[in-house]
Parts: C-alpha cells; sequence; structure tokens
C-alpha cells in the first residue's frame, strides 16, 4: 500500500532480541511488530499484514518451520519474504529452512548491517515485482516450452502438474524463462534476479533454490532437462525436445 511505511513482522522467543530489532528497524523507518511465538505470528500477520516476516526457526511450542508453512498456506500472507533466523549453521539445516518456504536465512549471531542489507535486498525484489507489473491479472503467463509460468498466481505448471512457487523461485524462474538459453554464474543471478551487490550474498543460496526449482518442474530432479547445469560457468534454461 502506498503512502505507508513498510511493515516488517519480528518473530522471536527471545524478547530482548525482539525488542533491540524493533528498535533498530524502526529506526530505519520500517514499521515493526514483534511477537514472541508461533501463534501470536501468524495473528499479528493477518491482522496487520507485513511486507516481510524476520522468524526465528528455534521457538517453544509452534517453531519457526511450523509457522512458515502456516504462512505460506495462507493465500492473503503465502508470498510475503520470509527471513529465517537460526542458531543452526549445518547446512542440512539451512536446506530445510529454504524448503520449508524460506526465502533466505542468516545464522546467529548474526551483524546487524548485514541483516538490515538481506532485509533491504527482499524488499526491493518483492516490492520491484509490484511495480513491474508481475503478478498482475493483466499480464496473464509466461509460456516456454511445456513450462507454464501464472504470473498471477505465483505457479508454474508443467504438464499436469503444479506447484506453487515461493517469492524467491519466482523471481529465478521468471528471469531464466524471460533469458531462455543464456547462461548465467551464480553471481550474475545474485546480481539479475535479486540486486545483491558485487560480492554480497551466499551462492549456496541460488544453489539451492535451484534444486528446490528442479524439484517442482523437472521430470526427474537427479537428471535436469529445463535447467541445465554448465559446467564452471554456471546455469541455463532450455526446454529442447
Amino acid at each position: 500500500m502506498e503512502g505507508r511505511p513498510l511493515r516488517i513482522l519480528v518473530v522471536d522467543d527471545e524478547k530482548d532480541l525482539v525488542w533491540a530489532l524493533q528498535y533498530s528497524l524502526s529506526d530505519e523507518g520500517y514499521e515493526v511488530f514483534g511477537a514472541y511465538d508461533g501463534v501470536q505470528a501468524l495473528a499479528l500477520a493477518r491482522r496487520h499484514r507485513p511486507d516481510l516476516v524476520v522468524l526465528d526457526i528455534t521457538m517453544r511450542g509452534m517453531d519457526g518451520l511450523e509457522t512458515c508453512r502456516s504462512l505460506r498456506r495462507d493465500p492473503a500472507l503465502g508470498a510475503v519474504p520470509i527471513l529465517f533466523l537460526t542458531v543452526r549453521s549445518d547446512v542440512k539445516d539451512r536446506v530445510t529452512a529454504l524448503n520449508q518456504g524460506g526465502d533466505d536465512y542468516i545464522v546467529k549471531p548474526f551483524d546487524l548491517r548485514e541483516l538490515k542489507a538481506r532485509i533491504g535486498a527482499l524488499l526491493r525484489r518483492s516490492r520491484g515485482r509490484a511495480g513491474n507489473g508481475l503478478g498482475l491479472q493483466d499480464q496473464g503467463s509466461l509460456v516456454i516450452g511445456p513450462l507454464t509460468l501464472d504470473l498471477h498466481r505465483r505457479q508454474v505448471r508443467v504438464g499436469e502438474k503444479i506447484s506453487l512457487l515461493t517469492p524467491v523461485e519466482f523471481d529465478l524462474l521468471h528471469y531464466l524463462m524471460v533469458h531462455y538459453g543464456e547462461v548465467f554464474s551464480t553471481e550474475q543471478l545474485l546480481q539479475g534476479v535479486w540486486n545483491f551487490a558485487p560480492g554480497a550474498g551466499g551462492h549456496s543460496v541460488v544453489r539451492w533454490h535451484i534444486k528446490n526449482l528442479r524439484r517442482k518442474i523437472e521430470p526427474d530432479p537427479a537428471h535436469p532437462v529445463y535447467i541445465r547445469t554448465v559446467a564452471r560457468h554456471g546455469y541455463m534454461l532450455l526446454c529442447e525436445e
């Protein structure tokens, strides 16, 4: 909505951390709401419709992963970017967070400047989709070979299979479809898709989102035929018969 500050919902059972982030992010001009568990987070999200959610994974009761799944199932909140906070630094834990619908993650303890940068990047991507016409009904669908990307519902159809995409997956697949047949390195995708500054962002995030997209569109994700890996160069979309 125009004319109001962007809204951020911070969810963590560490009350001191929630307070600190509310104070710091409010100082950046955001309207910030704080919740201390998943149930409270869902209630606040439905009441205030945040533009982004900062979500701790490890919480008592409804944890962050379950909260994320609930947000993704809500038609009014399903496209809201979610940035996970986690003390878990293992790759498998990060992969789980991304597979559950997270758009990005940051490991505790974190640098506040990095958190603000990640938040700003996610919001720019989300606002960019709204501002450039993507996701509007009158823009219809983007079709390449057997892939049909619904720009309103943010879902992809391959034959009879329909998969809902997270905001990051949508941005990535749309970019590859618009630039059909071109090869992009992970660095180029970070800059071209999500506007990361050169050298910023985690290349592993791109790889995991590529992996998740393949699970949704490939007949056999272990042997992809649409999103191809070009050795030592990056990725490309190709739909050869």
